[in-house]
């Protein structure tokens, strides 16, 4: 069924707009009517098209990220408390769609229950709107309807992604401070060499003094920034589209990734990130009865990393050959060896799910520490930069001020 986006007016006057799904426009007009809104405008949405085939998709891709993810797992949650309750799914979808405050959100649920009353299951249904559930959600929603515990692998799910949303907020908190530090400094050091600099070059120059080496590399370098600044505003863009060009290639992505793990201070909080979202990831698959091969597959696409992936990938071959999981991952030089040693006792014990919940859980918690670290490295060497920067543009300044007044003075 169609979904239209609506604005009209109420009895009292006020303006009023959302969202509708209906046969037609006019249904839809009918409907609204109904309700006692007067239609201004309507226009129907795009239909939404499932994507199978990535090859298929353009190259540049700038469309924004959906608006409302971060209410997803809010809504997962919801759902399964209405599931465990005995709602029938339709209904309670239903039950989400009117209590949705983001309209893109809204539509996706409509379309979501539309496709479920036409016969297909929730997972294949959910599996339309790429942008809002992954892999990862749709292929546990199918081990879940498989199994009959849907309202279970829903409340799972929804521990997971708040779970993962938490770490990321905690990151991004935790570097949020540095990055604007750095980002202000930035900005104070451009304004400097492209404005201030400049002006009292000029007056330095009228002197015809000599000018100190400092003095000489502080003009250059402003002189540079004030001739080629949009030359290296396309280089930069030109940069960031090659790098989205080529982050299409696996093997750029391999080399991007395995330059990231080796990074001085950067490297070994990507590389617990990273381990942190495979034990996850994997553990709440197996949880939710996705089988260990497919949640492999599922999960090498979440862990953010193609160094990581490919490690999985060769699990994953391995296992198909006949080993175990800990073996590859402890040769892979990439896991953590007691990563490798708790996945073994797992395997042994039968509690594979458990262990990987203990290694999530402890890279969790050195994830936190690790980026505390970083954050109190970064601060210190960030303003000591700073004030170097400063520092080097206010004493080539005053250098050949203060010569020039040594000068008057003898003159006087």
């Amino acid at each position: 069924m169609p979904i239209f986006d609506y604005k009209g007016l109420t009895p009292r006057g006020e303006s009023k707009s959302g969202i509708i799904d209906a046969d037609s426009a006019r249904e839809a007009r009918l409907k609204l009517r109904s309700q006692n809104v007067l239609v201004v405008d309507i226009r129907q949405r795009e239909t939404v098209q499932k994507l199978d085939d990535a090859a298929a998709r353009p190259v540049f891709r700038f469309k924004r990220a959906p608006r409302g993810r971060k209410e997803i797992p809010t809504y997962t949650r919801q759902l399964a408390t209405l599931l465990k309750a005995g709602i029938p799914l339709a209904q309670a979808m239903s039950a989400l769609i009117e209590q949705c405050q983001t309209p893109d959100v809204e539509a996706a649920f409509r379309d979501v229950r539309e496709r479920i009353t036409q016969g297909l299951s929730f997972a294949e249904a959910l599996a339309y709107h790429p942008g809002y559930f992954d892999d990862l959600f749709v292929n546990m929603v199918k081990a879940g309807e498989a199994s009959g515990n849907l309202d279970a692998v829903l409340s799972r799910l929804a521990d997971y992604l708040q779970r993962q949303a938490a770490l990321r907020n905690k990151v991004s908190a935790a570097l949020a401070y540095p990055l604007v530090m750095l980002g202000i400094g930035a900005v104070i050091v451009v304004i400097l060499m492209t404005f201030v600099v400049p002006k009292i070059m000029a007056i330095v120059e009228q002197s015809k003094q000599t000018l100190p080496l400092t003095t000489r590399i502080l003009q250059a370098g402003s002189q540079f920034l004030g001739n080629w600044w949009l030359a290296l505003a396309a280089s930069v863009l030109g940069i960031a589209l090659l790098h989205r060009f080529l982050s299409r290639r696996a093997e750029y992505r391999y080399v991007v990734d395995k330059a990231k793990l080796r990074l001085p201070i950067f490297g070994d909080l990507i590389r617990k990130s990273a381990v942190s979202r495979f034990a996850v990831s994997t553990s709440t698959l197996l949880k939710s009865g996705v089988p260990v091969l497919e949640a492999l597959r599922i999960v090498k696409d979440v862990v953010g990393n193609a160094v990581v992936a490919r490690v999985l990938d060769t699990v994953h071959d391995r296992i198909v050959e006949g080993a175990d999981i800990s073996t590859p991952i402890k040769k892979s030089g990439v896991f953590p060896p007691v990563v490798g040693y708790m996945v073994a006792v797992g395997e042994q014990s039968g509690q594979l799910e458990d262990m990987l919940d203990r290694v999530a859980s402890s890279y969790d918690e050195e994830v936190s520490v690790t980026t505390e670290k970083v954050t109190s490295l970064l601060e210190p060497l960030i303003i000591v930069v700073m004030a170097v920067a400063v520092g080097f543009i206010v004493i080539s300044i005053m250098q050949p001020i203060l010569k020039i007044s040594d000068v008057s003075r003898i003159r006087r």
